[in-house]
């Protein structure tokens, strides 16, 4: 099998059984006493790039941070290519989350390092603990895993330069072949174009969406530009206060919904 096929292998694999990438269901989460996420239900199905608009404190980054065990949830149910999260425990638990992949607004890649390398990072939770700790020692099919995952994010030719010394958007697009590399079955994009100027959000978020459609993954993009959640996603969720205000298609969410979104961040600066 090529590498470019044994790639999208696993993130094609939700689709066929027809399990959802991610479902969300009754999301609860309180910090100190605030509920931050109060019962949040959603889905994001394969093939398909879904947006999550909301203010600061609404609720948007810590769901998806539940997702990938970055927060633990108070109540709620989590699957993720169908097969429940919440209560599962060691090496049950670290193979379901590893199907999910996160991407982040700051973008933590090793600068010193070749994009190829970084890339083959993805991968470090099949390898062996040697394997993993010296990249000199990544295997040829890993390696020739990453250049294909590199192509479908279009830098192959950018493959040996160091990550310092690619732009911002490159970066975060080395950041997406990671996930790819991961075989996740659900990308997490967190404000992953908030650092970006807007020639590059563009073509980021295209990158995204392509992804969804071409290959079948599901996709969640958090971002705080109603506009490029519009031109870019399948469907736009918004929350306000830790619940779900609308989950519609990009055509029928008016400009008052998402005002409404933005309107306490507004009164409170």
């Amino acid at each position: 099998m090529a590498a470019s096929e044994l790639a999208g292998k696993a993130a094609r694999a939700g689709a066929e059984d027809g399990a959802a990438p991610l479902r969300l269901a009754g999301l609860r989460k309180s910090f100190g006493g605030r509920e931050v996420l109060v019962g949040v239900d959603l889905t994001v199905g394969a093939g398909e790039l879904v947006a999550v608009l909301g203010a600061n404190g609404s609720g948007k980054s810590t769901a998806l941070r539940c997702v990938v065990g970055l927060v633990e949830p108070d109540g709620g149910s989590i699957a993720i290519a169908g097969q429940e999260v919440v209560g599962l425990r060691g090496a049950q638990l670290v193979a379901a989350r590893r199907r999910a992949a996160m991407v982040f607004q700051k973008i933590h890649l090793v600068e010193r390092r070749s994009a190829l390398d970084n890339v083959c990072c993805g991968a470090l939770g099949r390898l062996g603990l040697r394997e993993s700790l010296v990249p000199a020692l990544f295997p040829r099919a890993l390696r020739e895993e990453a250049m294909a995952c590199l192509h479908r994010v279009g830098l192959a030719d950018r493959a040996v330069e160091r990550v310092a010394r690619l732009s911002g958007g490159q970066q975060q697009r080395v950041a997406i072949a990671r996930a790819l590399c991961q075989r996740a079955q659900v990308v997490l994009a967190d404000e992953p174009v908030a650092a970006l100027d807007p020639a590059a959000a563009e073509q980021v978020m295209a990158l995204l969406a392509r992804l969804a459609h071409e290959e079948g993954l599901g996709v969640a993009a958090v971002l705080h530009q109603p506009d490029l959640a519009r031109r870019h996603a399948d469907r736009v969720v918004g929350l306000l206060h830790g619940r779900v205000a609308f989950d519609a298609r990009p055509d029928a969410v008016g400009t008052d919904a998402v005002d409404a979104l933005y309107a306490p961040e507004r009164e409170g600066a």
